[in-house]
């Protein structure tokens, strides 16, 4: 309720939808309306398709949520969010829900080392309730490879429209880098929202502490935290300096998300801060 309508009214872009003039054929996904399935395609083939219409929309959205294990820190429980997925899925499902409820059209790509799912963008708020339970039945268990995600995702975008991309980019930097801008260079217009937790910007750790890899498991190592945390801090600020710039400079909206604040406060400041630049 807090972010409703910030969204609303800033794009106007084609999406295919169900009106009049016909375009062409997407594979058909639970929760399609049967009426517009083409069944003499399906007696040629054996394979279910439905029909495409031209439409117009204010918006059309791919979601791009990072499944890969480094999002599962922390794996204590503790008070609050249960790790970072938690935090980016509960912050795709809005995104999700909020573009869809006001007849945009929004798909959801889920990815680690591949792209594990996607479903295609539409404006039918039946398939929300698909594009949830995908998110809940695919929780993070593999490494991350975004060089992959980019290549393929310019394969899989054939029309411009808005790329949101949530997750914590722990990746190789220049990778990152690159990918952003072949997204841009395609004609995307896209959002970066960098989930990451609160002890991830902050160290703060003091006893002697043994760290694991997440997505390389047998990588251990003990160490005294307060002799680290000095150069860690920098690295982090230097990471998180370099992704900022690179958005800046490609025009490429930028919001860091900590785990520690309320999802909607920062949504909402982020998505407020969006509508004011684009209507300068």
């Amino acid at each position: 309720m807090i972010v409703e309508g910030f969204v609303s009214g800033m794009h106007k872009s084609p999406y295919h939808g169900f009106s009049v003039e016909f375009a062409s054929h997407r594979e058909y996904v639970p929760g399609d309306d049967v009426r517009h399935m083409d069944w003499r395609l399906y007696a040629r083939g054996d394979r279910l398709y439905v029909k495409q219409y031209e439409e117009e929309t204010n918006l059309r959205t791919q979601v791009l949520l990072d499944c890969s294990g480094s999002m599962l820190y922390p794996e204590q429980q503790r008070a609050g969010w249960r790790n970072k997925f938690d935090y980016a899925a509960t912050l795709a499902a809005s995104l999700i829900y909020l573009l869809m409820h006001q007849q945009d059209a929004c798909g959801l790509v889920l990815f680690d080392r591949d792209i594990r799912e996607h479903i295609a963008p539409t404006s039918r708020t039946a398939h929300l309730r698909s594009m949830i339970e995908l998110i809940e039945s695919n929780p993070p268990d593999q490494t991350t490879d975004v060089k992959m995600l980019f290549s393929h995702l310019a394969d899989r975008l054939k029309q411009r429209g808005l790329v949101v991309l949530i997750s914590d980019l722990l990746a190789d930097v220049e990778e990152i880098v690159q990918g952003l801008q072949q997204l841009r260079y395609s004609g995307q217009d896209v959002v970066v929202l960098h989930v990451l937790d609160h002890d991830e910007l902050t160290f703060p750790f003091e006893a002697n502490t043994l760290f694991e890899g997440l997505e390389q498991p047998d990588i251990r190592l003990r160490v005294d935290p307060q002799s680290l945390r000095q150069s860690y801090l920098e690295l982090m600020q230097r990471f998180v300096t370099r992704v900022r710039s690179v958005c800046m400079n490609n025009r490429i909206d930028y919001a860091l998300l900590s785990t520690h604040e309320p999802i909607d406060a920062g949504l909402s400041t982020f998505l407020a801060a969006r509508m004011h630049r684009l209507t300068r």
